[in-house]
């Protein structure tokens, strides 16, 4: 193996193909989308050099703020609950369902395997206000309640996309984090229990410190994964109401595709890389870590 390895033909022959493919998917397009920031219009109109005129219009665009705003509050909200969530079922799955733990990592888990827009139409059925009333409304209702437009306001919208993108993606960090619960040994937890340890100082003293690598891994997948949403919210409410719920990727996709600007929509496109960027860099940094 380190004959192989200390051989750069070797090692040229084995990565090769990897890193081509890699720069045709990857590298290519950045460097493509970050030229048309120094461009207007698109591939029907015709480009047209616009230097840095299209950073100028970032910064007085005032659809940008809100955009931006609902991106970061977007992301907080979701990353917060689907490590939380997931977190949580993954001590169930450790320390509560060790029997049957297999058969509910499975059904807690198929959510992530359905395709996106099915998920968005189930919740808009559960949540329907008219014609017909959903099961969320109707339950509210018989206990005496009134039915609620979930999509006609900005708040209650919020609501539902957080529930349901917390919903379709808490298996995935269920067993992310059950896999980095697993490598904790269980002598030191039994050696923890019989010094008088309860549950909760097991979690906290034990459990949580050990874990934190695969933590913060999660919190580095969710983060970036929820900045860069875009599926779940175009399928439930399009950016509705209004552009209440618009991210800067659905922002970028309507400027692109839309209005026809490649240009403005690659800036706003770069602008998101950056803030995936510092928030990854933010995170390693809070918690210590290169």
């Amino acid at each position: 193996m380190h004959s192989v390895l200390g051989d750069r033909k070797s090692v040229a022959l084995l990565l090769g193909p990897a890193l081509l493919v890699y720069s045709l998917i990857m590298l290519v397009p950045m460097l493509w989308s970050l030229g048309y920031t120094f461009f207007t219009g698109s591939v029907i109109t015709g480009f047209t050099w616009a230097g840095t005129a299209n950073f100028g219009k970032l910064l007085d665009d005032p659809a940008l703020p809100p955009a931006l705003w609902f991106t970061v509050k977007y992301a907080l909200v979701i990353t917060f609950g689907q490590v939380l969530v997931g977190y949580l079922l993954a001590l169930l799955y450790v320390f509560f369902l060790r029997r049957a733990g297999s058969v509910v990592r499975t059904l807690v888990f198929f959510p992530v395997v359905l395709p996106t827009v099915a998920v968005a139409l189930l919740f808009q059925k559960f949540f329907e206000y008219a014609p017909q009333t959903g099961p969320v409304n109707a339950a509210i209702e018989a206990f005496g309640g009134t039915g609620v437009d979930w999509f006609a306001t900005p708040g209650h919208a919020f609501v539902v996309v957080a529930l349901m993108d917390v919903w379709r993606s808490m298996g995935f960090y269920a067993v992310l984090l059950y896999a980095g619960l697993l490598d904790i040994p269980d002598d030191m937890l039994e050696a923890a229990a019989i010094d008088g340890a309860g549950t909760w100082r097991l979690i906290r003293s034990i459990i949580v410190p050990l874990s934190l690598p695969v933590l913060v891994s999660s919190l580095v997948f969710s983060i970036n994964g929820t900045l860069k949403a875009f599926d779940s919210i175009y399928a439930l409410t399009g950016g509705g109401p209004g552009s209440a719920t618009t991210p800067l990727t659905l922002y970028m996709y309507q400027t692109s595709f839309a209005y026809g600007d490649y240009g403005y929509g690659s800036t706003i496109a770069l602008t998101l890389t950056v803030l995936c960027l510092l928030v990854t860099v933010a995170v390693f940094r809070a918690t210590g870590r290169d």
